[in-house]
């Protein structure tokens, strides 16, 4: 396993291809050399190599359970756009000299979001950046600016992006506890802003952490905030809702995001639910807080208002089809088929005693941690402590399903049987609740 340095011989008919760093079954790449001054392998040779690589992709895509990435999307219709180097350089809503850009693709994405989060046309700003990261990281520089001395809380389940954004920022940052749900401490928050009561709130909440999928209730925080004499021009409020953000919306008595409410920023990646090939995340905020990241360059002929110089104009397109393919409708049916396979797993496994739990407005079924990595990684598991999670969305069938549980609960009884070092199954009441914890004091609690 590994990288090779040694060329592919053109004369051979079989190319053989080494194994890749990161998968134990599968090709690896040819690794280019400096020493390469001219085309060492044909077009046919480097076709084979692709090809090859390819073909073990659908095995991973059959047993894509543990990442909110959609696998399931087809953009044919845009092949043709590869042909072209689309660069959005510069402000959206300008422009630039560089003509080569999908900026009024990009501008119906964000006036389709603006309507979602209920913001008028002449009262947001946003762009599609290159990833949920960059997204956070607008947001918080954002209330950084606003709030120089400002303190960042965020819970402590948030996605890892925000504690990075706190040290490139060079914000202070406190790290909230959060309930089995995975939702904020609300309890705590109000002791932290009480602590540093002389100094302006800069809060991430999380709709749908990337865990446990829980969600922070915006009104109970503005209650919090409230009740500790934060006025509105004394925090500013990030949302964070990069899986969510689109599922939310369609989900009958779900929070709502909306910046109706005193709310600075929301983020939500476009590569998750909505399935574009190419990570990327729509970022919105108040027009009137873009000064305070903006300056103007010549060069261009347009604002640096953005955090890379450089993003893809390809994404814009790709969110621009996906909205516009599937439509209300059409993401209204995902996003309840999403909802209604996550529940079948939760009570397969429930049924099946492994302790598992389900928030209410998830597609996110957080349970035991399997105790065999291999049986991890052949599923493509996302872990965390005594926890593994399956994130369904649209790519992910009954079928999967069904076979991922019937080998869990058949290697799950191999792993706890008596003659097997006499381990018993994890309790895992303190982090996701005693009553769906299955170990045998919890579950002969709850009977």
């Amino acid at each position: 396993m590994g990288w090779t340095n040694k060329p592919i011989q053109e004369e051979d008919k079989e190319v053989q291809i080494p194994k890749a760093p990161q998968q134990e079954n599968g090709p690896s790449i040819i690794k280019p050399t400096i020493s390469q001054f001219s085309g060492v392998h044909t077009d046919e040779t480097l076709a084979r190599v692709i090809a090859s690589y390819v073909d073990t992709l659908p095995h991973l895509k059959d047993h894509f359970l543990g990442y909110p990435i959609n696998q399931d999307f087809y953009y044919e219709a845009l092949l043709k756009l590869m042909c072209f180097r689309l660069n959005n350089v510069g402000d959206p809503f300008i422009g630039s000299t560089y003509m080569l850009n999908s900026n009024q693709f990009e501008l119906c994405v964000l006036d389709w979001f603006a309507e979602l989060w209920e913001i008028e046309e002449n009262e947001y700003w946003g762009y599609v950046t290159n990833g949920g990261t960059e997204g956070n990281l607008y947001a918080i520089l954002v209330g950084r600016e606003l709030y120089p001395d400002g303190i960042l809380y965020t819970s402590k389940e948030s996605h890892y992006s925000l504690f990075k954004v706190a040290r490139i920022a060079r914000v202070k940052c406190v790290v909230v506890g959060t309930r089995p749900s995975g939702e904020i401490d609300y309890d705590e928050l109000k002791a932290s802003l009480l602590a540093h009561k002389d100094k302006p709130a800069i809060i991430n909440l999380n709709l749908g952490t990337t865990m446990k999928g829980g969600i922070d209730d915006l009104d109970v925080v503005l209650q919090v905030l409230e009740n500790c004499g934060f006025t509105e021009d004394r925090f500013y409020i990030h949302c964070d809702a990069a899986l969510f953000g689109v599922m939310l919306p369609f989900i009958n008595k779900a929070p709502k995001i909306s910046f109706k409410k005193p709310i600075g920023s929301v983020t939500v990646s476009g590569h998750k639910f909505l399935g574009c090939p190419i990570p990327c995340c729509v970022l919105m905020t108040r027009l009137n807080y873009v000064d305070v990241l903006s300056q103007e360059v010549e060069y261009l002929t347009s604002r640096d208002t953005t955090i890379s110089g450089s993003r893809g104009g390809h994404t814009s397109i790709f969110l621009w089809y996906a909205l516009n393919k599937r439509g209300f409708n059409g993401l209204q049916q995902d996003v309840s088929e999403c909802v209604e396979k996550a529940i079948y797993l939760h009570n397969r496994l429930r049924d099946h005693g492994i302790g598992v739990m389900l928030n209410k407005f998830s597609n996110i079924v957080v349970f035991e941690r399997p105790l065999d990595n291999t049986f991890a990684r052949r599923w493509i598991l996302a872990d965390k402590g005594n926890l593994s999670h399956v994130v369904v969305l649209q790519h992910v069938t009954m079928e999967m399903l069904d076979l991922f549980v019937t080998e869990f609960v058949e290697n799950r009884s191999i792993w706890y049987q008596d003659n097997n070092g006499g381990k018993k199954p994890p309790c895992i009441a303190e982090d996701i609740g005693a009553k769906n914890c299955a170990c045998s004091f919890h579950k002969k609690l709850i009977s």
